[in-house]
């Protein structure tokens, strides 16, 4: 925060450093200041990372009790959780009056190809080869669909029914064509060479396919906003269990939408220094640093059909290259 002071008529910038609960006073109002809110967006955030290696079960009242302080009422959640449902994400078991939301074996297929994405380190070395896929003119492929699901693993679109992708996850795509039920139908062709591809094409076409200069900033203002919160996280200023959380999720939920728009190609194709890999560490150092608070609130507030949430499996040790 810098403030502005006349002294002897020149103005002086003074730079006031904000304690973390006003940090997450700004991250609240930021998030409310988004129109529309896009609850369903922030579930599917806090079920991903939160949930998803807990269990992925958890009763609706603990959702919205989490998502009050963020100025989100039950109305609001119930309404985005209702339309998660209709979208296969989430489907509903009562008990009771109590309903507990699962994740839908088509949610657990989503979150298993983005998790590699979000907390998994900036790619390794490259062999310049390309994994091409081709989507014919078939009555059984929904284009439009498939380009979206494969947009989410990072390929782009160099041409009219033809994907890329230099380093791809090939789980994940092979579950995500499974999942569309195209698998049989589309053409993969592994191993593709650039070898005869001008270096002025080939980076006119990453530029264009991917928009690197729209990713960039998005990455420099979530540096601006979450280096300053690490500086007082390091010095040991930890908020308590709850605040832990809200920081979390709503660091988490930027992130993730950043991210998943981030095709992570290798440095080779990359502009130099590249936010994105500044942005992954500060995202990594803070997560560290609230994790222990954070997954002890969510023992305290999530309730589950048995009672606690079960402990996290470990994958999720996994996260980041390894929580401690």
């Amino acid at each position: 925060m810098i403030q502005s002071y006349a002294f002897n008529n020149k103005k002086h910038a003074i730079i006031i450093k904000m304690t973390i609960a006003q940090h997450l006073e700004k991250l609240i109002q930021d998030f409310q200041d988004q129109q529309p809110l896009r609850v369903g967006s922030l579930i599917i955030t806090v079920y991903g990372d939160l949930l998803a290696l807990r269990g992925g079960t958890v009763w609706l009242g603990s959702v919205i009790k989490l998502l009050e302080p963020l100025g989100i009422n039950a109305r609001h959640v119930r309404t985005a959780v209702s339309r998660l449902n209709k979208d296969n994400w989430i489907s509903p078991h009562q008990v009771g009056r109590k309903s507990y939301y699962s994740l839908t074996d088509s949610g657990w297929r989503k979150f298993r190809n983005a998790t590699p994405q979000i907390y998994a380190g900036p790619p390794s070395d490259w062999d310049q080869s390309w994994t091409l896929v081709i989507l014919p003119d078939h009555k059984n492929i929904n284009k439009d669909l498939a380009i979206k699901e494969l947009g989410w693993l990072g390929f782009g679109k160099i041409a009219k029914g033809i994907l890329a992708h230099p380093m791809p996850d090939m789980r994940p795509l092979e579950r995500t064509l499974d999942g569309l039920n195209i698998r049989d139908e589309v053409i993969i062709l592994h191993q593709a060479s650039h070898e005869l591809t001008s270096s002025s094409a080939l980076d006119i076409m990453v530029q264009d396919c991917w928009k690197l200069e729209e990713l960039s900033t998005k990455y420099r203002k979530f540096l601006e906003k979450y280096r300053p919160i690490l500086q007082q996280l390091s010095t040991g200023d930890i908020p308590g269990e709850m605040e832990c959380l809200l920081i979390r999720i709503l660091m988490v939920h930027k992130y993730r939408k950043i991210l998943l728009r981030d095709p992570r190609l290798p440095d080779m194709l990359m502009p130099a220094h590249w936010e994105g890999n500044a942005a992954y560490e500060l995202c990594r150092d803070i997560y560290q640093l609230l994790l222990k608070k954070s997954e002890d609130c969510l023992d305290n507030i999530m309730e589950t059909e048995e009672g606690p949430l079960p402990q996290p499996d470990k994958e999720f040790f996994q996260r980041f290259n390894g929580l401690k």
